[in-house]
């Protein structure tokens, strides 16, 4: 599946390249995309979607590679047609990505990435898009305002940046309407929380489909109450497609 990294690269811990298919979530949900999903994180949160990308129990499956062996490996996924290209973990911040932004922009690709907003980056403001998703009460995770804040002012005004939060519960919409207090200027959009991501030992774990689509409808009808109509409510959209299902 990867291409190797030449000799004395810098390179990126990569935990898979997939698609092109859609983009599930978020600002840029149903854009074709690939992805390249970055390993490893500085987070631990208690209800991760994505731990083969986080735990170390996986880190014999990141691929170390170089930005050029990436891109290779992208262009053959898209029949060497730019498209977007999303940057995901695990936390993709804390990898060297300059180089392969800057590789693939000259091919005439985009890249949108994801990240909680923990660690600061200079090439954020190489990015189309970035997506600031701090983390809320029920990850169990802190979070570091003046670094979310540092984020968003690297980015600058070249980079689209928004902010996501996933909603579990009260305290999460709470934590919410916080995050869109302190960052008025940055579009919101809410996530309800898909409580069955599975453990470590699955790597394609089942889900309670009913159980995110009521999650859904009670996001939805606390938005309304509220009369927050500048939130934008979204679903997983791969999830209620695929499922938990990697690679899609």
């Amino acid at each position: 599946m990867f291409a190797d990294a030449p000799p004395n690269a810098r390179t990126i811990k990569v935990s898979e390249i997939f698609g092109p298919t859609i983009q599930g979530e978020g600002a840029l949900t149903g854009l074709p995309t690939v992805f390249v999903r970055m390993g490893g994180c500085d987070y631990r949160c208690s209800w991760c979607d994505t731990l083969y990308a986080v735990d170390s129990s996986f880190r014999d499956q990141w691929k170390p590679m170089s930005p050029a062996a990436i891109m290779s490996e992208v262009a053959s996924l898209s029949g060497g047609k730019p498209l977007l290209v999303s940057l995901s973990g695990g936390n993709p911040a804390i990898q060297p990505l300059g180089a392969l932004i800057d590789l693939g922009h000259e091919q005439g690709y985009r890249f949108a990435l994801e990240t909680q907003g923990s660690v600061v980056k200079d090439w954020f403001s190489k990015l189309d898009n970035l997506t600031l998703s701090p983390k809320p009460p029920s990850s169990d995770m802190e979070t570091d305002w003046d670094l979310l804040a540092n984020c968003v002012a690297t980015a600058g005004s070249d980079t689209e940046t928004i902010m996501k939060v996933v909603v579990f519960d009260d305290r999460d919409y709470a934590y919410a309407k916080e995050v869109h207090r302190r960052f008025p200027g940055l579009r919101m959009y809410l996530q309800p929380g898909n409580h069955t991501p599975g453990t470590v030992e699955e790597t394609e774990p089942t889900i309670d489909m009913s159980g995110v689509m009521d999650r859904m409808r009670w996001l939805i009808d606390k938005v309304v109450d509220d009369e927050w109509y500048d939130a934008t409510v979204l679903p997983q959209l791969h999830v209620l497609i695929w499922g938990n299902e990697r690679g899609v």
